[in-house]
């Protein structure tokens, strides 16, 4: 097994771009975009020299604490099922968290709830599995929205959409709204779409630099979608074209001229660059698992589910304690300063 850094990592890349299993987020370039994080990438290779797996590490110190937390996002990329490379990768990753005195190693693939051989292999291998989380609790969303655009049309594509959405992505065009594809000069005017809509759906919003550093990092694999209607920006997407995929990262959408539609034809848009690039998925990312029309967030999962595409429960999150006391200390302080935050936002909201 190897252990490299980012500057190692071109062929590491090469592989996971190359690979069904391949995730953004389990690149390089994503160590980029998390500067709080060590990185390091883990290398499994057959006896022909070439690379047969791959797991990339995100780590970081807990604040406070002589522990860090170990993160595979999405990892390891790799065949599920071969129990003996998934051991190896595991195996290897736990020596990479002696370096930084990792307490834990926290995985969360992308491997449906139904599959139970996988579910069973990491168990063998000493993984607590979360399959119970509804909502967005985890550090990736357990359930997602992904689309099929495997060897289909545009028009194929398009016509499964269901009426209203067709509808409105021609509505979008019929009264003149335009969609570029900006790079990083639009992360500031994307930024202030992201403020109005934060403020209007009550979430915490991204900086700039971030959006500006992810479109940086990823180069010609990330895009601004900016929508504009007589000539002003009103909405926009963030989204990551890597190996067989694309992602819908983040959207917003001004509070001003939302009857003409903008976020259907920018979803559009990002759904022909997945058709375009050959993908296999374009993945609308996180929705609640909990599909009430009571739910706050059940206007996500209608919008996504206009598309057509596959409401998917991943397994959930997997973790590997290392250190015992250290995850008690680390879990015990994480509840006590959640029920902190909690009750300063209540305050907040009295004031």
């Amino acid at each position: 097994m190897e252990i490299i850094k980012r500057e190692q990592a071109a062929e590491f890349d090469a592989f996971v771009k190359s690979h069904y299993k391949a995730s953004f987020m389990q690149g390089s370039p994503w160590a980029g975009v998390k500067k709080n994080w060590q990185w390091r990438g883990v290398i499994s290779r057959g006896e022909d020299g070439k690379i047969d797996g791959t797991m990339a590490l995100l780590i970081r110190k807990v604040p406070g604490m002589p522990y860090s937390l170990m993160y595979s996002p999405r990892g390891p990329v790799c065949d599920p099922h071969d129990r003996a490379m998934v051991k190896k990768l595991v195996d290897a990753a736990v020596e990479v968290g002696k370096e930084f005195n990792a307490y834990v190693l926290t995985m969360d693939t992308d491997i449906k709830v139904e599959d139970t051989e996988f579910a069973n292999l990491v168990k063998s291998l000493g993984f607590t599995v979360d399959s119970t989380t509804q909502s967005f609790e985890t550090i990736q969303p357990r359930f997602v929205f992904r689309l099929d655009v495997e060897g289909k049309t545009e028009d194929e594509v398009f016509g499964a959409f269901a009426s209203k959405h067709r509808y409105n992505i021609r509505v979008a065009k019929k009264k003149g709204v335009e969609v570029k594809i900006c790079g990083p000069e639009a992360a500031e005017d994307f930024h202030k779409i992201m403020i109005e809509t934060g403020k209007r759906d009550d979430f915490g919003i991204r900086s700039t630099e971030y959006f500006r550093s992810i479109l940086e990092n990823f180069g010609e694999d990330a895009r601004i979608y900016l929508a504009y209607y007589e000539g002003q920006p009103i909405a926009g997407s963030l989204a990551i074209h890597y190996g067989d995929k694309v992602w819908y990262l983040y959207g917003a959408s001004s509070n001003e001229h939302r009857n003409v539609m903008p976020n259907y034809l920018v979803q559009w848009e990002m759904i022909r660059w997945a058709i375009e690039t050959g993908c296999r998925i374009y993945d609308f990312r996180g929705v609640s698992g909990y599909l009430d029309e009571s739910n706050p967030l059940y206007g996500i999962y209608r919008f996504k589910k206009g598309f057509s595409g596959e409401l998917t429960e991943f397994i959930g999150e997997m973790n590997l304690v290392i250190k015992p006391f250290a995850f008690q200390l680390v879990t015990c302080g994480e509840k006590v300063y959640k029920k902190l935050r909690t009750v300063k936002r209540k305050l907040a909201e009295k004031k």
